[in-house]
């Protein structure tokens, strides 16, 4: 009969595991949350503050805003008619340059985004002779104030009769070389080249394989070309000042400047210059809010595997 076997060699082929404590959640320090919450609310409140006085400030009459109390609603609340009167004013002149800047902005930010988009597209996804010098060239003009360029240009179209017109606003909009940058380094590492080569394998041709293809993946680059360039041209004051002498062709920018000269010969201009102000933020803002969705869905998408 043989002797039954001794504690350690009954457990010699076993392995003991000792129980692992739980691991602890690592959570935010109060201190650190609370000074990201007050820098937050700090920036939140310096872009807003300015917003909140010109709506308080448009519901005003000329009377109150003359006195100039605070931040908060008076009586009579006129922000309505004052509305009223800043649109109707000299035979309706604020729709048109509201129209003039939509004009401007949306059909330049359009084209802009697209030429943009194909221009950076070619310089990340082709090779060709010069292709590092063209780009460095585009990044150079990313250095060059916008400024600069509006007395050359002025010569330029003043040459071919066009300094007066649409045209001599509309298609310096075109351009932006900021937006080519942003297109060639979000081409560059979010449209795999594997999936080009598919598609050309099934014979697209290239403006196919980019219209139906990488346009898709480039959808966040392209909105935020499309709103950089929206906004620069919505709020650009100096091209159309040099370009533009006829007042119909004037944008929401220029517009409000000339009012604002003028209100010492006609005083009821002041209130209608800061109405003008207010409503020529709310474009902007219903630019951002509609397309900040496609933030969201790209992010959401290139998270994605």
């Amino acid at each position: 009969m043989s002797a039954p076997t001794s504690g350690p060699a009954r457990t010699r082929g076993r392995t003991r595991r000792r129980p692992q404590a739980p691991a602890r959640s690592q959570r935010p320090a109060p201190l650190g949350v609370g000074t990201a919450t007050l820098f937050m609310v700090v920036c939140a409140s310096y872009f807003l503050v300015p917003l909140w006085w010109l709506l308080v400030a448009s519901s005003r009459d000329r009377a109150s805003l003359a006195d100039g109390d605070g931040l908060w609603f008076a009586q009579p609340f006129e922000l309505f008619a004052n509305i009223q009167g800043t649109v109707t004013y000299d035979d309706h002149i604020f729709l048109r340059w509201a129209f003039n800047s939509v004009i401007y902005s949306g059909v330049g930010a359009a084209l802009g985004t697209l030429f943009a988009a194909m221009a950076g597209y070619a310089l990340a996804k082709f090779v060709f002779p010069g292709r590092e010098a063209v780009f460095n060239v585009i990044l150079a003009g990313v250095l060059v104030p916008a400024t600069a360029l509006a007395l050359p240009l002025f010569l330029l179209f003043s040459g071919f009769g066009q300094a007066d017109t649409m045209w001599a606003v509309l298609l310096p909009s075109l351009v932006s070389p900021f937006g080519v940058y942003l297109a060639r380094i979000y081409a560059a590492s979010s449209v795999p080249d594997e999936l080009l080569e598919a598609a050309r394998i099934d014979g697209a041709s290239e403006f196919r394989t980019f219209f139906t293809v990488s346009t898709r993946l480039m959808v966040p680059a392209l909105v935020t070309i499309f709103l950089f360039q929206f906004v620069a041209v919505w709020n650009n004051f100096f091209l159309p000042l040099v370009m533009l002498q006829s007042t119909d062709l004037y944008p929401l920018t220029l517009g409000l400047h000339t009012w604002n000269s003028q209100v010492t010969h006609t005083p009821q201009l002041q209130l209608y210059v800061i109405v003008g102000s207010l409503l020529s933020v709310v474009p902007l803002v219903i630019a951002f809010l509609s397309l900040q969705r496609f933030w969201r869905g790209g992010l959401a998408d290139g998270g994605v595997k």
